[in-house]
């Protein structure tokens, strides 16, 4: 790189770390929003929102950025080093995408988000869809206009699932999720056959918030979460935020009569914050070290909880723990009994409380529901029929309540359709991923059953976290696993699992 180019190439660095530290600054006031904000402050937050919307849409779409990017793409990427050119090809794609974005429509897009999820919240508090569906009908009128704005060749919906999976469309999945759903209706209609009796009463009883806190606290160091560099609150729906890797923030919700929804929402959410706070050291405020995708990071709050919290290993390890937390409700409960009662599949209303198994079938719900949002197929006043008569077709159960059904999720409040899909195939790249770990580290669960959760840490620090956007999803699964993701993998872990859980023959 000659000294102009270099100096030019200096000039952008300068200009998108002002973007990523202003976007940090939204990180916040979101975080602030779903945690603390008081309720009379919610219009007040959504002005607010739009105006950081609108500043950041100006700076990101100010000519002189895209002459800069232009200038530098041209010079190809053998001008340049992997990482350089990694921040500028991803900076020119974001700016290329922002500049077709009317600027009116991000701030329109920006208040509504804020607004709409204290609309979401007291109608999911007040079982009132009806007070809810004028904002998602919005909701889906807007995102529509972005989409032809934003990617004119795609359908809406895939463009709408283009932002949290580049490059998957309703084309890809749905062959991939019909094959999911009828292997998994068939597994779950088998374990209803064959249930088994086991003693999991110690799952509920009197369990202090004051000790559950201490306790995921305790687990998620254990993990190798820095809370030098994060924190942990309550919100109403688990989610990973904050301002950037040294400022991650994670939350969880609690009930007393059951402490393992809390404990394990935040190991999920832990798992988000290990990718965040494992970005590569360098350049933490460019595009080239910036999480891949949703399912990728998805992939991460996944491992931990699915692959590893609900293992064996982790279970002999940690269950004194739990016990010297709980010790009237845990007493004598062997590893074995507390493994089986956290993998025990039965269909239940609440996805993030849903089991290993039925899960998938809950994002499936979501996911066709969406496109048939998008594709004009169904009405949003409809969705509460259409949500129940989905959830007794899959899981043979029915919402009795709005809020326990249509109205359980954060997304749509915010108008995050596209979102869903990456849950599943996070839990698709974990089960390869951990394929993968024991290829390469015959001996992890050892350590893993010994307390030793640093070496699975290390791990996927080096292998995905510190990678950040140098390689595509299909090429870092390929490189990390050795093959492309394979729904089929997915399918034989969880048959083989609860085939053996429940002596399916």
């Amino acid at each position: 790189m000659n000294h102009f180019s270099l100096d030019k190439y200096n000039e952008l660095v300068s200009r998108l770390e002002e973007l990523s530290r202003l976007g940090a600054v939204m990180g916040v006031l979101h975080w602030d929003q779903e945690v603390i904000l008081p309720r009379g402050a919610v219009e007040s937050r959504a002005q607010q929102m739009a105006v950081m919307a609108g500043i950041l849409h100006d700076k990101g779409t100010h000519p002189e950025l895209g002459e800069l990017l232009d200038n530098l793409h041209a010079s190809g990427a053998s001008a340049y080093d992997p990482l350089q050119w990694c921040n500028i090809s991803e900076a020119k794609r974001d700016y290329d995408l922002s500049v077709k974005i009317p600027k009116d429509l991000v701030q329109e897009l920006a208040e509504l988000g804020s607004r709409g999820h204290q609309v979401w919240a007291k109608a999911r508090e007040e079982n009132k869809f009806s007070d809810f569906a004028p904002t998602l009908k919005r909701f889906v009128e807007l995102k529509t206009r972005w989409a032809q704005c934003a990617f004119p060749d795609l359908s809406p919906y895939d463009a709408n699932i283009d932002i949290y999976e580049r490059g998957m469309t309703v084309d890809k999945l749905t062959p991939i999720f019909d094959r999911v759903k009828v292997e998994l209706k068939i597994l779950i209609q088998r374990i209803k056959e064959n249930p088994r009796t086991r003693d999991d009463s110690f799952m509920n009883g009197n369990f202090s918030i004051e000790k559950q806190t201490a306790l995921g606290k305790r687990i998620s160091t254990a993990m190798g979460f820095s809370f030098d560099h994060g924190r942990m609150d309550v919100s109403v729906h688990p989610f990973c935020g904050g301002a950037g890797p040294d400022d991650v923030r994670i939350t969880t919700r609690y009930r007393e009569e059951n402490f393992i929804e809390s404990l394990y929402a935040v190991i999920h959410e832990t798992g988000h914050g290990l990718y965040e706070q494992g970005r590569m050291q360098e350049q933490r405020d460019l595009p080239v070290s910036e999480a891949l995708t949703m399912g990728i990071h998805e992939s991460q709050s996944l491992f931990w909880e699915r692959m590893i919290a609900q293992g064996k290993p982790f279970c002999e390890a940690f269950l004194p723990a739990f016990q010297e937390s709980f010790p009237s409700q845990l007493a004598g409960v062997v590893p074995q009994v507390f493994y089986e009662a956290v993998n025990a599949c039965a269909p239940s209303l609440i996805r993030v409380e849903a089991d290993e198994a039925t899960y998938p079938l809950h994002v499936i719900l979501r996911f066709e529901i969406e496109k048939g949002l998008f594709d004009g197929s169904l009405n949003v006043d409809d969705l509460p029929e259409v949500w129940n008569q989905k959830m007794e077709d899959y899981l043979g159960i029915r919402p009795p309540t709005d809020t326990l059904g249509v109205l359980q999720d954060v997304h749509w409040s915010g108008g995050a359709f596209g979102y869903f899909p990456s849950y599943t195939l996070g839990a698709m790249y974990a089960c390869q991923f951990y394929d993968a770990l024991l290829k390469e580290s015959p001996a992890i669960e050892n350590e893993i059953a010994k307390g030793n959760l640093q070496p699975v840490k290390n791990w996927l620090n080096n292998k995905i976290h510190s990678r950040g956007r140098l390689l595509s999803p299909e090429q870092l699964v390929q490189d990390v696993t050795a093959s492309p993701l394979d729904p089929e993998v997915f399918i034989a872990y969880l048959k083989a699992k609860y085939e053996t859980l429940y002596n399916l023959t």
